[in-house]
C-alpha cells in the first residue's frame, strides 16, 4: 500500500453526504472555489488512504449529486457518508492574497489585538453569510468570530496566529448586554 501523505500535505476539497436513489450515487459538497471544479482534480483520497474517482457530477439543490467509479449500489453509497475526499496540495493552485485554505487556518493560535491568547482556531464553518472563524479558548464554549479582514485583520501563516479585533459586543455574555429601547 502506498504511504499516506502527512495531513498537511493534503486539503480536503469534498465531503460524502448521504445516499442519492438506489444505483449508488452520493451527495457531494465541494470545498473548492469554483464548486464544480472538484471533479477535474482526478483521484480524491479519504483520510484512510481509499482512491476514488467521480464518474460523473451534476449540480442539485444544495449540494452536487456524483457518481463514483467502483459504487454502483445504495448501500456501497451509504457506507461512504460523511467521507472527506482529499487531494494532494500541489494539486491546488496557490492561494491568492487575502486568500487562505482552510487546512491553513485550523491549528492558528487566536489572539486579541493586545496578543493576549483567545484559544486556538478548531474549525472555519460557513452558515451561508460567510466564512466563521470557530475558536476554542482554554476553557469555555468555543468562539464564533466572522472571517473579515475588519475582524480578523493579521492572518499571519508562517507565526502560526491570527490577531482578531471583535466589534464591541460581539463577546459580551446576554446578561451583560442592556436590553432594547422600546
Amino acid at each position: 500500500m502506498p504511504a499516506r501523505p502527512a495531513p498537511g500535505d493534503r486539503v480536503c476539497v469534498a465531503r460524502i453526504g448521504a445516499p442519492h436513489g438506489v444505483r449508488g450515487e452520493v451527495r457531494l459538497w465541494s470545498f473548492t472555489g469554483d464548486p464544480s471544479a472538484v471533479a477535474a482534480y482526478g483521484p480524491l483520497t479519504a483520510a484512510d488512504g481509499r482512491v476514488f474517482e467521480i464518474a460523473s457530477l451534476r449540480p442539485a439543490k444544495d449540494c452536487f449529486v456524483a457518481r463514483l467509479k467502483g459504487v454502483a449500489d445504495r448501500d456501497a453509497a451509504e457506507a461512504l457518508r460523511n467521507l472527506d475526499l482529499y487531494v494532494p496540495r500541489e494539486k491546488l493552485a496557490p492561494a491568492g492574497e487575502d486568500e487562505f485554505y482552510h487546512a491553513d487556518l485550523i491549528g492558528l493560535v487566536a489572539v486579541d489585538t493586545t496578543g493576549a491568547e483567545m484559544g486556538t482556531v478548531i474549525a472555519v464553518q460557513n452558515f451561508g453569510a460567510g466564512d466563521i472563524l470557530e475558536i476554542a479558548p482554554k476553557r469555555g464554549e468555543t468562539l464564533l468570530v466572522p472571517f473579515s479582514k475588519a475582524v480578523v485583520p493579521v492572518v499571519d501563516i508562517p507565526g502560526g496566529r491570527v490577531v482578531v479585533d471583535p466589534p464591541p459586543g460581539l463577546f459580551d455574555d446576554e446578561e451583560d448586554v442592556p436590553p432594547p429601547s422600546p
